[in-house]
């Protein structure tokens, strides 16, 4: 849903994606947007800008108030990854808590997050992980950035209000995995290095381990997306009616082909491998949709087991209605995750680099590397580059169900990972001003 009588403020929109959603705002004809940020890099005709601090609240009311902001893009964080935890804590929760009273003081209606798919990351392993997986804590965090992120979340949530009528705060939450593309300066910098300090040939970990990996395009469009959607809300208490469990869950999603493309399975109608061993449960209906034989592409019914989190049943225990945006968090990737080390390898290939030879370290020999790389820069006073924490989130599994995302918010990726990593490298170079990255 969209109205030109919207106002928008885009908090960190100087920022890598901050500055993504600005431009997809004008792109899509926004008449009323501004930026808050600590400095400006951009001067832009038509858009508002306004210099203050996160923490300090009369900073942001000027900004709401000038702006007549009635939707917010919360964007501002620390880098991931930032060895300051006192910097963490202050942005990501005492600014995020400074937001939402200025948000509730000046009458702002909408407030998107952007929060982190790192928020339930607890050193393990995430596989298929959704919704339903707590967040982390103190006890638990597997660092300081993705702690106050929860925090901040956390906080982000609580503060939404469906209860007191039209004018209160709605409030939704994205967290998305991996964000890399044009205007990054942290991923793929941080892989030009290991070029040109001659390290590629390295690898730790045997690369079976899936990542989710999302082009900063569809991370935009994720939060567009929730802050209609909370809009809409607003307006049409129906889009948030239980009862519409049927209508938005009893179907089945197409795969996401944009890098893999289609690969369709034998139909179970030509049976080209003989026989089903057992006739699928609840009849054609079903059969249709598992095999993926409707030819003229109609609504098709999906199978659902009891571990599924949309059955009628887990949407029953849930503590709020999560078939809404509003009060709800989001993860947002590409949907098609792949082996950590195919991403950086596909990196290097697109900045013109490729390895000459692999020498393979087994995981717990990274994690002593590290150790030893962290005393050394400690002792001589450096920031150390090689870290225990990258070692283990290089060789753990991150990827994340999205499932609800694309039925509540009606999210799909548009550009994929190997179209993504082809137009990132292609501005991170000509950013550079070379043709490729070489080794020093």
């Amino acid at each position: 849903m969209n109205t030109p009588k919207e106002s928008y403020l885009v908090i960190g929109g100087c920022g890598f994606l901050g500055r993504h959603i600005v431009e997809r705002l004008v792109a899509r004809g926004e008449p009323a947007i501004a930026v808050f940020d600590l400095v400006q890099r951009h001067h832009d005709k038509n858009i508002q800008f306004f210099t203050g601090d996160l923490c300090e609240i009369e900073d942001l009311n000027k900004a709401i108030r000038q702006s007549k902001a009635t939707t917010i893009f919360h964007t501002a964080s620390p880098m991931h990854g930032t060895n300051n935890p006192k910097l963490c804590w202050r942005v990501n929760v005492d600014g995020t808590k400074t937001v939402i009273q200025a948000a509730q003081l000046n009458g702002v209606k909408y407030l998107v997050y952007t929060s982190s798919a790192g928020v339930t990351f607890t050193g393990g392993n995430c596989i298929d992980v959704d919704e339903r997986v707590p967040l982390v804590d103190e006890t638990n965090a597997y660092d300081t950035y993705n702690l106050t992120k929860a925090e901040g979340e956390k906080l982000i949530l609580a503060a939404n209000d469906t209860e007191s009528g039209k004018g209160r705060l709605r409030t939704v939450a994205i967290r998305p995995s991996g964000i890399f593309g044009p205007g990054d300066r942290q991923n793929f910098e941080g892989l030009a290095q290991v070029i040109k300090r001659g390290q590629t040939k390295w690898q730790i970990g045997d690369n079976t381990n899936l990542w989710d990996w999302t082009y900063v395009g569809n991370v935009v469009k994720a939060h567009l997306l929730a802050a209609d959607k909370i809009r809409a809300e607003a307006h049409d208490p129906s889009l948030s009616d239980p009862s519409r469990r049927e209508e938005l869950c009893d179907y089945a999603l197409p795969p996401i082909t944009l890098t893999t493309h289609e690969h369709r399975v034998p139909t179970s109608e030509a049976r080209p491998l003989g026989p089903a061993i057992a006739p699928i449960p609840n009849g054609a209906a079903i059969e249709a949709a598992y095999y993926n034989t409707n030819p003229k592409d109609e609504v098709r019914a999906v199978w659902r087991t009891k571990y599924d989190a949309l059955t009628e049943q887990n949407i029953a225990r849930e503590p709020t209605y999560p078939l809404q945006a509003s009060g709800q968090a989001f993860y947002i990737s590409n949907g098609e995750p792949i082996a950590f080390w195919d991403y950086v390898h596909a990196v290097w290939r697109a900045m013109g680099h490729v390895p000459a030879s692999k020498i393979v370290i087994p995981n717990t020999v990274g994690i002593w590397l590290a150790t030893a790389a962290e005393w050394w820069a400690w002792a001589v006073g450096k920031q150390p580059g090689f870290t225990r924490e990258r070692v283990g989130y290089s060789c753990s599994s991150r990827w994340f169900n999205i499932e609800k995302a694309r039925r509540v918010l009606g999210y799909e990726p548009e550009v994929g990972i190997q179209e993504g990593i082809q137009i990132s490298a292609k501005w991170f170079l000509e950013s550079k001003g070379v043709n490729a990255i070489t080794p020093e």
